[in-house]
């Protein structure tokens, strides 16, 4: 049976984030196909782009969890009972054996709740794995109080007696909670379309929750080159970084191995480590235009993404290799593997300042020709790491039709 339509669920309605982005990027590439589309958001639903495509929205009129009150939040986290009446009017509406269902973002706004909700139409809806809420407590696979990648199972007595969150273990307990209400309600329950990881490295992670290998089927996340023309790196010097500047991110590292091995690096983006930064000479731009961080790196030898967490897919290191520009990452990046395996970049060990300068030491010291070769391979690889976007809806859409009937 052809699909007959979509019904989009993510909690925001406004990108702001990758997994929101992709929700509503599915929208317009639906709609440019002519397939009906329906948009289901935990937010107050007002898009004038999703209404200019025709799309049926149906909100909940929620707000992020960080938005609401300690105590509205905490027990709207954990199972947000509006959420169930919301996903029912929609199935009255517009259920039938051609619609399928592909939900996104969940842990703001709709909760674990979502999962009961759509239980009578679970083998025709497909859940993205943008990050490892599905598995993970805090998300990431991430010892934020020992700046580790965590390799425990979750829920495990290990686990649940780890401090790992960002805030404090009460916190942790509260995470620990929901991420039982995710495994009672999703993860021990058969009949789903399946899961859709962003990247095949995603999926041993994912599996430590208990989920079966068949139900993932792993589409890799869309990406456009900042620029058409590869980047003549050979002829420029220094690195460049582009995100947020926190802690998280690395980026204090990364200064301080520059600093180290008197490597130039200019830092594109906001955060509270700007000024400091900018104390230590570093030149930092603010946030910059898509246009304008092209012409960024136009100028620079590479890249360098420091992160310290488990980047499930960082979208900027696609978008520089695709522009011609090798990058340098944290190894802990789920790409990192990949990318050294195409001989396009370099990995380190962000905890380790001696490995970081080794890399930005040997890249700087890399000849003209040796530096050409790797652009040139980056700039015709790029695709294996991700999709076009038709190539990407293309992805979809035989997920979408092989649960259709």
């Amino acid at each position: 049976m052809p699909v007959q339509k979509v019904v989009v669920i993510n909690d925001a309605s406004q990108a702001r984030g990758g997994a929101t982005g992709l929700a509503l990027l599915s929208v317009r590439l639906l709609r440019e196909r002519g397939v009906p589309v329906v948009y289901v958001c935990g937010d107050d639903g007002e898009n004038d782009e999703l209404a200019r495509l025709g799309v049926e929205v149906h909100a909940l009129g929620g707000e992020r969890l960080l938005s609401q009150s300690a105590a509205r939040a905490f027990r709207r986290g954990l199972y947000n009972d509006a959420t169930e009446g919301l996903i029912a009017q929609v199935l009255r509406k517009h259920d039938s054996a051609g619609t399928v269902y592909h939900l996104h973002g969940w842990a703001q706004v709709f909760s674990p709740a979502v999962f009961e909700a759509l239980r009578p139409v679970a083998r025709r809806t497909w859940v993205h794995a943008h990050d490892m809420f599905l598995a993970c407590p805090n998300g990431v696979y991430m010892d934020y109080r020992h700046d580790t990648v965590c390799q425990r199972v979750p829920l495990s007595f290990a686990c649940v007696t780890r401090n790992c969150d960002k805030r404090s273990y009460p916190h942790k307990l509260w995470r620990l909670a929901r991420q039982r209400n995710v495994q009672r309600l999703f993860a021990r329950q058969e009949g789903w379309a399946g899961i859709v990881p962003i990247l095949p490295a995603m999926i041993p992670r994912l599996s430590r929750a208990g989920y079966e290998p068949e139900m993932f089927h792993t589409v890799r996340n869309p990406a456009r080159p900042f620029t058409d023309q590869r980047v003549c790196v050979e002829e420029n010097t220094g690195f460049v970084y582009v995100g947020r500047l926190e802690a998280d991110k690395g980026v204090a590292r990364l200064a301080e191995a520059a600093v180290r091995c008197g490597a130039h690096v200019t830092f594109v983006g906001e955060g509270p480590l700007a000024e400091t930064l900018v104390s230590q000479g570093f030149e930092v731009t603010g946030w910059l235009t898509r246009e304008e961080i092209g012409q960024r790196i136009e100028g620079h030898r590479a890249l360098v993404m420091p992160s310290l967490h488990p980047e499930p897919f960082a979208l900027v290191l696609v978008e520089a290799l695709g522009s011609g520009v090798p990058v340098l990452t944290a190894q802990s990046a789920l790409m990192a593997e990949e990318i050294c395996g195409l001989g396009v970049g370099y990995q380190f060990d962000v905890h380790d300042i001696d490995s970081m300068c080794s890399a930005l030491t040997t890249f700087d010291e890399l000849s003209d020709d040796a530096l050409r070769g790797m652009s040139e391979r980056a700039f015709d690889v790029w695709h294996q790491l991700a999709h076009t976007q038709q190539s990407w809806i293309d992805e979809l859409m035989e997920l979408y039709e092989s649960v259709a009937r």
